[in-house]
């Protein structure tokens, strides 16, 4: 039996990589990270995986040499959502030292290790700089192997998917989207994978699908499946076992044996690929659940055919791409969580001619409701019946958001609930109103009198949704993880050694990301350790993060090649 692969994770944000590897059967060794939440989380969660520190510090040399190198090195430069700089912006820069530390690896180990690299990144790296800095990226992993290669431009677009095969090396790229891999997530990102002692480049990306195991249908997201165990490896309820902090063992359709105390519980690969919907419960009240709305079935939606996300989406100076809606999955997350979902509220009213419609009570009559009225069959009446369930929401949406320059923004999230943005001359605001079920004309009357016709999309004005935001939790399962990837950070005791460790963790990404800030104290890192989750924090970490599912498949296509 072949011994298994290792792998070393830069930028390695939330452990997708090393997670991912552990999945296909790879080892994961050690990751570099700078971000203090980001590393929290994953030492928690792979306790087995040295960390490194700031890319910038690092050495391949002195690295545990690996046989697979991966890093999505930072995107917002080659972004079309950021400001274009490119490779030479501040932070997409930083490919090129994990570039000098894959050949310094490279060149310690005589040329052995790392055999295999995955870079990940947005499609706009094809477009950034007209082109160039995508062929620069070809030109500078080549050249790992072949410091002799020109690179040329091709004479129109790049193209999704290529392949570079020379006499001792290959090199090929593949644009996947997760909403195709198992995850309700509309998100694409291109996945480069070089072999730098053999012909498998292409081979990984355009042939394993299937025959290593894993393929769209198969990575499914590791939905739970009830009875024995699913067909197929991807469909299986996934179980990560930490032993100790000394490696962690995957079980399928089973967990490890439970401790009376456990640093490290049992994390479950259970993904749910939808976002909020409404049912009825056995006891008639109406609850919000999280459904399955892959193929095979899900939860039946009260009063909304599928469960829907609106992103507002800017773009280049001067203009925006406008609203986007997404059915049965979500546009692409970013790290400041800049979508919502549309999701049924409910109110209970009482009929026009009822005792608590006539009262005096301003309270009764229209009430925010989780269950209906009791029948009322000792009149016939319609007007004196018990009225029924409704609902109404209404939301404001800023008109002039779209293309405003990052030092103006828009007013908050661009989105405000029953209130109105400040009119004036030139915006057209617009005010989303949602209103359906069985009330009377008295209640029609509240009904908000402002309807989006001036908004450019109408798509949006549909009824009965109310609009919240995505939660951390949805955004780990839009993203392949496991619910509790981000739960459990908190020491209450942090040891003096632990407090001086994340001190210099702080310090050095404030130097690198924030020199203008001030240092934080002991007292505030002892605080942080023993209360380090923030909703930000990991709606960052999600939106900078890699799709898991993806990422298996690259991986374990790498390990049925090295067959």
């Amino acid at each position: 039996m072949n011994k298994p692969l290792t792998l070393g994770s830069l930028f390695d944000g939330s452990g997708g990589f090393p997670l991912a590897g552990l999945l296909a059967g790879i080892v994961p060794v050690w990751s570099s990270e700078i971000e203090p939440f980001a590393i929290r989380v994953t030492e928690k969660r792979l306790p087995q995986v040295q960390h490194f520190g700031n890319i910038s510090g690092l050495h391949g040399a002195k690295l545990p040499p690996v046989d697979i190198i991966t890093f999505g090195s930072p995107c917002q430069d080659m972004s079309i959502a950021g400001k274009r700089t490119g490779l030479n912006g501040s932070r997409s820069s930083l490919f090129h030292e994990a570039i000098r530390i894959i050949r310094e690896m490279r060149c310690a180990s005589n040329g052995k290790y790392p055999r295999y690299i995955v870079w990940e990144n947005v499609p706009g790296a094809f477009s950034s700089n007209g082109g160039e800095d995508f062929r620069c990226v070809l030109e500078a992993i080549c050249s790992v192997k072949d410091s002799s290669i020109s690179i040329p431009r091709p004479a129109g677009k790049w193209t999704k998917a290529g392949e570079i095969l020379a006499e001792s090396y290959s090199l090929a790229w593949r644009v996947l989207d997760a909403q195709y891999w198992g995850v309700p997530q509309r998100r694409k990102r291109i996945f480069l994978v070089a072999d730098f002692d053999g012909a498998s480049a292409g081979k990984i990306l355009f042939e394993s699908e299937g025959l290593s195991g894993y393929s769209a249908e198969s990575l499914r997201a590791w939905q739970r499946t009830a009875g024995s165990a699913a067909d197929s490896f991807g469909t299986a309820g996934l179980c990560l076992c930490d032993q100790g902090g000394e490696r962690i063992d995957i079980l399928k359709e089973r967990t490890a044996t439970l401790r009376a105390e456990a640093h490290h519980p049992p994390c479950v690969l259970e993904n749910h690929p939808a976002d909020s919907r409404l049912q009825i419960s056995e006891n008639g009240k109406v609850q919000t659940l999280t459904s399955r709305c892959g193929t095979g079935g899900g939860n039946v939606p009260l009063l909304m055919d599928t469960p829907k996300t609106l992103k507002i989406r800017c773009g280049k100076a001067g203009g925006g791409k406008g609203s986007l809606i997404q059915e049965n999955k979500s546009a692409t997350l970013s790290c400041n969580n800049d979508q919502t979902v549309f999701q049924p509220k409910a109110y209970g009213i009482s009929s026009f001619s009822s005792n608590a419609m006539l009262s005096g009570n301003p309270h009764s009559g229209i009430y925010e409701a989780d269950t209906a009225r009791t029948l009322d069959t000792s009149d016939q009446s319609p007007a004196k019946n018990q009225g029924g369930i409704a609902v109404l929401e209404s939301y404001a949406l800023q008109g002039s958001m779209i293309g405003r320059s990052d030092q103006n923004g828009p007013q908050g999230g661009g989105v405000n609930k029953e209130v109105a943005f400040t009119l004036n001359a030139t915006d057209h605001h617009a005010v989303y109103a949602a209103s359906t079920g069985n009330f009377s004309s008295a209640f029609r009357e509240m009904t908000p009198t402002l309807l989006a016709r001036d908004h450019k999309d109408p798509s949006i004005v549909s009824s009965g949704y109310a609009v919240r935001r995505l939660t951390p939790q949805e955004c780990a399962r839009l993203q392949g993880f496991p619910d509790q990837w981000c739960s459990d950070l908190a020491s209450e005791n942090p040891t003096e050694e632990e407090i001086d460790r994340w001190a210099a963790i702080f310090e050095e990404y404030r130097k690198a990301v924030k020199p203008e800030s001030r240092p934080k104290s002991r007292k505030m890192v002892q605080k942080w350790l023993q209360d380090p989750y923030r909703d930000a924090a990991e709606y960052r970490l999600w939106g900078n993060g890699i799709c898991l599912n993806v990422a298996v498949f690259v991986l374990a296509g790498i390990v049925w090649a090295d067959l």
